[in-house]
């Protein structure tokens, strides 16, 4: 297991043990984090997963596909540590991620 914080937009914090190879956003879903949409299932396809990764983090996350890029233009507000949560995916070397979930999304 994995421990991921999500950081509601209201300053709630909800730390949850995630299941190795698990999307984060299947992990916020199941938690029922407030502010998480997901509506595309986790195809990169809507941007309604749309978190800010806290610093620190950013940068030992997988880089991002063209296709996410694309999308994270696209969401409410992003911002330089911007990702979908969608395509990530629980890892050890995750363990202790921190991710802010924006008051509102897409």
């Amino acid at each position: 297991m994995v421990t991921i914080t999500y950081v509601e937009h209201d300053g709630t914090r909800c730390s949850v043990d995630a299941a190795v190879g698990l999307s984060v956003m299947d992990t916020a879903l199941a938690f029922k984090v407030r502010g998480m949409e997901g509506d595309c299932g986790g195809f990169c396809a809507c941007g309604t997963c749309h978190v800010y990764v806290e610093e620190g983090w950013f940068e030992r996350l997988p880089p991002m596909s063209e296709l996410e890029r694309d999308m994270v233009s696209l969401a409410h507000d992003p911002r330089p540590n911007s990702r979908l949560s969608c395509q990530i995916t629980a890892a050890a070397e995750l363990d202790g991620l921190v991710l802010h979930v924006p008051a509102k999304q897409f």
